[in-house]
This record gives C-alpha cells, sequence and structure tokens, in this order.
C-alpha cells in the first residue's frame, strides 16, 4: 500500500496479461501497516531498535496521518490494519501470496483472519488510495542505490 510503484511500472497489468501469479514481499511496510506505530515508535520494535534496513524516518508525520486515516478504514470494516493491507494486496489475481514476516503466533493468527473479509467495496477502494500513496519507503530503491539496479528501469 505504500509502495506502489509496481502498479506505476506496469508490472501487475504485465503479470496478468501473461497469467502469471506474484509474491509480494513486506506487504506491512515493515510492521507500519499494523497498529505498532500508531502512537510512536515502541522501544521493543525494529525502527526503536535502529536495526535493519527500517529507518525511522519512514515515519514521519504524513506519512504516520496516512496510516492513521488507513487504520480507520480497516475498523470501519471490522478488520485490523494488517487485515485489510493483506486483503487489499492480494484483491487481484495477479499477487498469488503475501509474506507477512511474522514474529510472533499473534501476528500470524491476525494475518490469519483476513481471509473473513476479502471484498472491498468501491468506495472503500476509492478511500484507501486517497491514503495508499507511494510514501518513499521503498527498500528496494534504497537497495539499488547502493548496489545497482534491482528492477527494471521506467520506459
Amino acid at each position: 500500500m505504500l509502495n506502489r510503484w509496481v502498479e506505476e511500472d506496469g508490472l501487475l497489468d504485465t503479470l496478468e496479461e501473461e497469467g502469471i501469479g506474484s509474491i509480494v514481499f513486506s506487504p506491512l511496510a515493515q510492521g507500519m501497516l499494523t497498529n505498532k506505530y500508531l502512537n510512536g515508535v515502541p522501544e521493543d520494535s525494529r525502527a526503536g531498535k535502529h536495526v535493519g534496513s527500517f529507518q525511522e524516518s519512514f515515519l514521519n508525520e504524513t506519512t504516520l496521518s496516512h496510516i492513521r486515516s488507513l487504520n480507520e478504514i480497516a475498523q470501519n470494516r471490522g478488520q485490523t490494519l494488517a487485515q485489510m493491507a493483506l486483503a487489499w494486496v492480494l484483491r487481484k489475481g495477479r499477487v498469488t501470496s503475501a509474506l507477512i514476516g511474522a514474529s510472533r503466533k499473534e501476528q500470524v493468527i491476525d494475518c490469519a483472519a483476513t481471509i473473513n473479509n476479502l471484498e472491498f467495496t468501491e468506495e472503500e477502494l476509492t478511500a484507501i488510495d486517497q491514503y495508499a500513496t507511494e510514501a518513499n519507503i521503498n527498500l528496494w530503491a534504497q537497495s539499488a542505490e547502493r548496489e545497482g539496479p534491482s528492477r527494471p528501469a521506467k520506459k
């Protein structure tokens, strides 16, 4: 939801045309699309420990505002933010699997409950698109800056 480049580059359209599925890496945006960071950065979180590729700068006020708005939409759907984010990612056949990266069994249980509400109304999708915007937290792009291109260049 916070990395929309794959839509802009046309990759998902190509997959659909060719009848090929894809696996989504980090559909919960390194935990940002969970309730973990809604009220600040917990000390025991990846951002709080300053480990891995997650940067606290990803949690700028604009992105946090968008995440909070997405959370409200999820609550109106009777879902957690993580459940809605997974349902959104899996809403079309182009994505056949999503790697959640859970570290606790409670996270797995929460994410598995996504199957209880996979359908979206047009109104929900329109509301989600207002807030599910490119947040410049694309870890792949950061990797490309360090190591060279990791995705096709735009035409």
